[in-house]
């Protein structure tokens, strides 16, 4: 079994950086410019020094990394109001308010990662390139997110080979303040720990093709949710006028898609809404081969492998107290609140333990009778 971080803080072991960071290609915008690529050293600097626990050191942008930013917020913030999903507009006035988003500020990551933190318990880690599809999901297991702090080439700035800032603060924190997404966000990442190579490349893929280019469909229209587009003037575009290629999203399919980082996709994927993007892809989680469970406990930041009877015996419990609170609360409202369907309500979650639990007695008696063979 491939190792992965049990604790938050073994995610300084989770540091694999496949791409750029100090070094760049021959074909990355920056390559002949001197300056530019030493400025790269020092934010590859700042990510490999960084510890969990530690502030996000606050970088002071130069003038030109600043009138870069600029442009692309000024021409993104125009296709926002169109195209991008309501879970996204709905936090950016927060954005603005509590962490500088403005067209002549670029916001600092510690600033952005406390308004997280309070949000949706979200933290941001800063990191040096292109990290590994296993360390990157790994973090997202722990609600973290790891978020570069330079800018792309001041010479296209419209066009980057590889992530950064601009990406990441405008393509993904707004979206990262949204709970219902940030629970799909972390469900992913306990999926990754443990799974097998092909298993995290796979979810990857789909990672890939939902959170940074995904589509969905709200009030009749098609509207985006993925990253990558968010953050991409030419790239939005691209997708919203190239209606032959989008596909439903089906991951049993998706996942064998190439994904292309340094042009347009050749496929972008959609579904009628984006709660419906999030079961497609839990189902598709739960046929990850695994020897036992992985649940996230908030109190200790530490990942706990279901792996017998008594662990889960244990969880039952701590489940049913929650329950306990959740059943007082419907109690309490619907003795103000004639209309609320308080019974519809606790048989749904009495019928979704159940179903949960005679699922998983059935894969254990399954695996039970192929152990007596």
């Amino acid at each position: 079994m491939p190792w992965f971080p049990r604790k938050i803080s073994e995610l300084d072991r989770a540091q694999n950086v496949l791409m750029y960071g100090a070094e760049l290609d021959a074909d990355h915008p920056g390559f002949k410019d001197p300056v530019y690529r030493k400025r790269r050293e020092q934010f590859s600097q700042i990510a490999k020094n960084y510890k969990h626990g530690q502030p996000i050191p606050k970088v002071q942008y130069t003038p030109e990394e600043i009138k870069t930013w600029g442009t692309v917020f000024r021409e993104l913030h125009k296709l926002y109001v169109k195209h991008a999903c309501k879970e996204y507009l709905e936090n950016w006035p927060q954005l603005v308010k509590y962490c500088g988003y403005r067209e002549d500020n670029v916001p600092q990551l510690q600033d952005v990662n406390v308004f997280l933190k309070r949000k949706t318990g979200f933290q941001l880690r800063p990191v040096a390139g292109y990290l590994s599809p296993r360390d990157f999901l790994s973090g997202l297991a722990f609600r973290v997110f790891h978020c570069t702090q330079y800018i792309r080439h001041a010479s296209d700035p419209f066009y980057t080979p590889e992530p950064d800032c601009c990406h990441e603060l405008l393509g993904h924190m707004p979206l990262l303040a949204n709970p219902s997404f940030a629970q799909f966000s972390q469900e992913l990442g306990l999926a990754s720990l443990g799974a097998s190579d092909d298993d995290v490349d796979k979810l990857a893929t789909l990672y890939f093709f939902t959170v940074e280019f995904g589509l969905c469909k709200q009030d009749g229209e098609m509207k985006v949710y993925g990253a990558g587009l968010l953050s991409s003037v030419a790239e939005l575009r691209h997708a919203i006028e190239s209606k032959d290629k989008v596909k439903r999203f089906d991951p049993d399919l998706t996942w064998k898609q190439e994904c292309i980082i340094t042009a347009f996709q050749i496929a972008y994927w959609y579904t009628d809404s984006f709660e419906e993007a999030k079961e497609k892809m839990r189902k598709f989680a739960e046929q990850i081969q695994r020897p036992f469970g992985i649940r996230y406990n908030p109190y200790t930041q530490s990942v706990e492998v279901l792996s017998n009877a008594q662990k889960i015996t244990d969880l039952v419990s701590e489940l049913r107290g929650d329950l306990c609170i959740v059943n007082s609360a419907l109690k309490k409202i619907s003795a103000r609140d004639s209309t609320l369907d308080v019974a519809g309500i606790a048989n749904y979650l009495q019928t979704g333990i159940e179903t949960k639990i005679i699922n998983g007695n059935e894969r254990s008696s399954d695996n039970q009778e192929k152990e007596n063979v």
